[in-house]
């Protein structure tokens, strides 16, 4: 079955970088936001690295990416994918990111986990002309490869982006 994105992305004229999944799990679709898996350590993550308390709802959580500048969405606007399993993914069709990318400031690219990255490589790459710095997946599903601590450490490149220029 063919998945279509639900959730508009979050940027605005100031937002200076991008973070890119891959398409929103089955939860995140059903709760109208970006990673909000109970169990995906996305927030937690990102909250700890930019030193603010961890948004508890949508409205929180937007308003922490717009007041650090950041920007968020998907690579794919639609795909085939069983339950949250990038790796099931067929048929992929990007989204367009020039929408955000023409209208602000974003100037860096971070993608979440290695199918977003390769994804991006392929389908957007050719058009942003931004190469994008792969992080990995915040996903309950990469818990034994990655620990929190781990995490905080390779997604610590955000903050240090977002103070550059």
């Amino acid at each position: 079955m063919i998945i279509n994105h639900p959730i508009e992305p979050v940027f605005d004229t100031d937002s200076k970088v991008l973070i890119l999944g891959t398409m929103p799990s089955p939860k995140s679709r059903e709760n109208g936001f970006f990673y909000t898996h109970p169990q995906n350590r996305f927030w937690p993550v990102l909250a700890t690295v930019l030193g603010e308390p961890l948004p508890l709802d949508n409205a929180q959580r937007k308003a922490l990416l717009l007041k650090h500048r950041i920007a968020m969405w998907d690579v794919l606007r639609s795909c085939e994918i069983k339950g949250a399993s990038d790796g099931s993914i067929r048929q992929p069709v990007a989204n367009d990111l020039n929408i955000i990318l023409k209208r602000s400031r974003v100037r860096s690219v971070f993608t979440t986990g290695g199918k977003a990255t390769a994804l991006y490589r392929k389908h957007c790459l050719p058009s942003t002309r931004i190469e994008p710095v792969a992080l990995p997946s915040t996903s309950p599903a990469n818990q034994g490869r990655f620990d929190m601590a781990a995490l905080i450490k390779e997604y610590a490149v955000i903050a240090e982006a977002l103070k550059e220029g």
